[in-house]
């Protein structure tokens, strides 16, 4: 797709039904990501993750999706560690999974490890600039890359995720211009989150596109959609249903033999 100039879709989902939805939309990739910490668990962040939460989530993600290629995130501390943690946890969420390939934070310093799943046979996707794990080194989350020694950097970290053997870079919270720069410098795609239009694709947080989370909407997430008012409406309407007797109605219901009631009520 790269090569054809074709613009690659993602979006993320944690459940059996939203994916089912995406991958029945023809969305391209579906990324199950840590970021279900806050949008799904109710964290301010998403170091509390674990890897059981990305393999529970992430399976009933896999079992939707009959098409999209599905990415799933390596929690906080699950590769950081060491080089074998991150091996065994990457083989670990792909084998409970059956997901296509995982997603780790990090580029020069991480390098050794994205090679070292890649040689066990993993796909990886890489992510660099602003990474949410990392959000307390970075004081908050914040557009990475625009001083000189900071575009140096990320473009010493996507060169380096590429020379790992990372077959995708998502480049998050990075100015427009800079990652369109780091999309032509590279032969492996690059999906952008708050990136602007010259990566080779997009990713948002399916909440944020639908209006579903409230508790914070980032700039560069538009909505393409007002779900999560039109969830409340009916949120709404079902309470005043239930409270004012209308449901449910007599279609909504199961018949019984008279006969059986009236001999029921005999014996009370």
């Amino acid at each position: 797709m790269k090569g054809s100039g074709e613009k690659i879709s993602m979006l993320t989902a944690y459940d059996y039904t939203t994916a089912s939805l995406i991958d029945k939309a023809g969305i391209d990739a579906i990324l199950v990501g840590d970021s279900l910490g806050m949008v799904m668990l109710g964290y301010d962040t998403t170091l509390p993750v674990t890897v059981e939460n990305m393999i529970t989530y992430g399976s009933s993600v896999v079992r939707a999706a009959k098409n999209s290629f599905v990415v799933i995130d390596m929690p906080f501390m699950s590769y950081q560690a060491s080089v074998t943690d991150a091996v065994r946890n990457a083989g670990r969420i792909i084998k409970e999974t059956g997901a296509q390939a995982v997603k780790l934070e990090g580029g020069v310093e991480f390098a050794e490890h994205i090679s070292a799943i890649t040689r066990a046979s993993i796909p990886v996707c890489a992510h660099i600039g602003m990474t949410p794990q990392s959000v307390n080194a970075f004081g908050g989350f914040k557009v990475q890359g625009k001083s000189l020694e900071a575009a140096r950097k990320l473009i010493a970290d996507a060169k380096a995720v590429e020379e790992a053997g990372a077959f995708m870079v998502t480049l998050e919270c990075v100015p427009s211009r800079l990652a369109e720069l780091v999309t032509r410098m590279l032969s492996i795609p690059t999906i952008g989150i708050g990136a602007g239009a010259g990566c080779d694709g997009q990713v948002l947080v399916y909440q944020d596109m639908l209006g579903m989370y409230p508790d914070f909407t980032p700039k560069f997430a538009q909505r393409f959609g007002d779900i999560g008012n039109a969830m409340t409406d009916a949120f709404k309407a079902y309470d005043a249903a239930v409270k004012d007797g209308s449901f449910p109605a007599e279609q909504h219901t199961f018949k019984i033999a008279q006969e059986i009631i009236d001999s029921l009520g005999g014996e009370l």
